[in-house]
């Protein structure tokens, strides 16, 4: 599919659990504004699919335990920009970075930071979760194995722009302490079985007075990568955080942006390999394993011929 099909979709949420600076301790409420989605987005049918429910989130969850192997054989580049808007609406703070991930002489996963200028931002501060959240989480991946954490529920058929997609509700059944989960809406591609937009928010929101972090909702956009893999290539947002008042103090809205951007994905050709039942499927995503079952990933030296580096 020709990447020009999602450029005309411009998102409307934010993206980025975020933590108040300040002398005092707000009381924050995990609520914010949001804005419609684009355009892009057509009119949702409720209708029922052509094919089972529970058929489609067993194919769609196990192509996305393929995809997950795929991406950590992948070499990519990754821009964040957090942005607090002012009321002119203008930016008053920033923290910008750009990375290159991907793979040292030994094969390991490595970052390395290509564009880091100062951190400017003075009304809120990037928490542990943020970061975490970017790395994990804004590109949300429901494979067959986390698919029992979560209620996933049939909403209907959406055509995004040229995709016909399904769409579903997903939700945690149970939150665990110390564990955050993806909560919110995901379209799935009906020919390739694959999720290609997402949105939502991490939760839970921590609200304890003097230690809150809240997240934002946010959308990922995906792209076929190679002509095999749907891939996050744009995370983007614009909305408003709003802290309620408590005893001694009033309450604050902060406004944000933030946008990320994958690009310059290149395969890694050296030692992730994706296996099912002693075939290695690896760069077929058409040979998806059936239901109930995940593939296993072999790990492999590199070759003195495997760049470290993409070319």
């Amino acid at each position: 599919m020709p990447l020009a099909v999602f450029r005309r979709l411009i998102p409307a949420l934010l993206a980025a659990p975020m933590m108040l600076l300040s002398s005092f301790a707000l009381h924050a409420q995990a609520s914010y504004t949001s804005m419609p989605l684009d355009q892009g987005f057509g009119p949702l049918d409720q209708s029922q699919p052509e094919m089972p429910v529970q058929q489609i989130i067993t194919e769609f969850t196990a192509k996305e335990a393929v995809f997950r192997q795929a991406l950590n054989n992948y070499t990519w580049q990754r821009s964040v920009r957090v942005e607090t808007i002012d009321d002119d609406g203008k930016p008053d703070g920033q923290y910008y970075q750009v990375v290159d991930i991907a793979f040292d002489d030994e094969g390991r996963r490595t970052e390395r930071v290509l564009d880091a200028p100062a951190n400017s931002l003075t009304r809120v501060m990037m928490s542990p979760a943020d970061f975490s959240d970017i790395e994990e989480r804004l590109p949300f991946v429901l494979t067959t194995e986390d698919a029992p954490q979560y209620d996933v529920t049939y909403v209907g058929k959406q055509k995004i722009d040229e995709i016909d997609t399904w769409v579903f509700d997903v939700r945690p059944k149970i939150i665990e302490k110390k564990k955050r989960y993806f909560q919110g809406r995901i379209w799935v591609d009906q020919k390739e079985h694959q999720i290609v937009v997402t949105n939502g928010k991490t939760v839970p929101d921590d609200v304890r007075p003097g230690h809150e972090d809240l997240s934002m909702p946010f959308v990922t956009y995906r792209q076929l990568v190679d002509g095999k893999y749907w891939f996050p290539v744009y995370t983007h947002g614009d909305g408003v955080l709003h802290f309620a008042a408590g005893h001694g103090y009033l309450s604050q809205d902060v406004h944000m942006r933030e946008t990320l951007k994958y690009t310059n994905y290149h395969e890694f050709h050296t030692s992730i390999r994706v296996i099912y039942q002693g075939q290695d499927i690896t760069g077929n995503p058409q040979k998806t394993p059936p239901a109930g079952q995940t593939p296993s990933s072999q790990t492999q030296p590199p070759t003195p011929q495997t760049p470290a580096k993409p070319q």
